[in-house]
């Protein structure tokens, strides 16, 4: 499998986008502003360039733990391994999610996918390039436990090529899915600045994660979602974008008389 197979979804990604822009138009809808799909787009971009040094390190690291550490000797031969691995893997998805928006090292690298005041397919392709520096150590249990790296790399994609759609106010409200998986509605929750909606839905594939750990939130038709941060960014700079909540750091730990602070 390539390093990078997201590359070969790009069409698709395009393809979809156009879709959407024309069944926002044929309600009247404008689904998209150019400087903002643009930013959101090129984000994206610097991600994937970065991403083969990014990604080649993370399973560096998840390969090595594998073949010295594991615990049990799972095959990628069972289809069981596949479908509790995916599942697994979508629970530490959530605490890495959800410990990215509470934690302000994590935050900062996170910060990038939300900074768009849109929601719309291109914000899923605003992705940060720093995520690497500590995303990793978030999924190392499913290599101590003994999933197979090719388990962990094709779940992995899974995840993250699952996520891409729910990135849209062109669909509704979907009844009984909302209530088992990460859907549109779900997610628009979850990229909202609204008080009611802050820090919600973290959920990549199930939101049932969200219900098990009290994080759940549904949306509310009499309050539309607001989306962007609280300390928008200004700026369709990528640099600045990607370095925005670092330098916020750096000033205040500047600051601080103790290391402790």
């Amino acid at each position: 499998m390539p390093m990078n197979p997201i590359v070969y979804a790009i069409p698709v990604f395009f393809a979809l986008m156009l879709i959407e822009a024309g069944v926002g138009w044929r309600r009247g809808v404008t689904v998209y502003r150019l400087g903002d799909a643009i930013s959101s787009i090129g984000l994206g971009t610097v991600s994937q360039a970065l991403g083969l040094l990014s990604k080649a390190f993370s399973l560096g690291v998840y390969v090595l733990v594998y073949e010295h550490w594991h615990w049990f000797s799972l095959t990628d031969d069972a289809i069981w391994v596949w479908v509790v691995g995916l599942l697994f893997y979508d629970f530490l998805y959530y605490w890495h999610h959800r410990l990215g928006h509470e934690v302000s090292v994590l935050w900062a690298a996170h910060v990038v996918h939300h900074q768009s005041e849109e929601f719309n397919l291109s914000t899923a392709l605003r992705q940060t390039s720093s995520s690497f520096l500590l995303g990793w150590a978030f999924y190392l249990p499913m290599a101590l436990i003994g999933f197979p790296p090719l388990v962990f790399v094709v779940v992995a994609l899974i995840d993250l090529l699952y996520q891409y759609w729910i990135h849209t106010e062109q669909i509704g409200r979907l009844g009984w899915f909302d209530r088992v998986f990460a859907s549109p509605s779900n997610h628009r929750v979850h990229h909202a600045v609204n008080d009611r909606y802050l820090d919600r839905n973290y959920g990549g594939i199930l939101i049932l994660w969200d219900r098990i750990f009290g994080t759940f939130v549904e949306e509310d038709e009499r309050e539309p979602p607001v989306y962007g941060t609280r300390a928008p960014l200004r700026s369709l700079d990528p640099i600045k974008a990607n370095l925005q909540v670092y330098a916020q750091l750096l000033r205040d730990s500047w600051r601080t008389r103790r290391w402790s602070d």
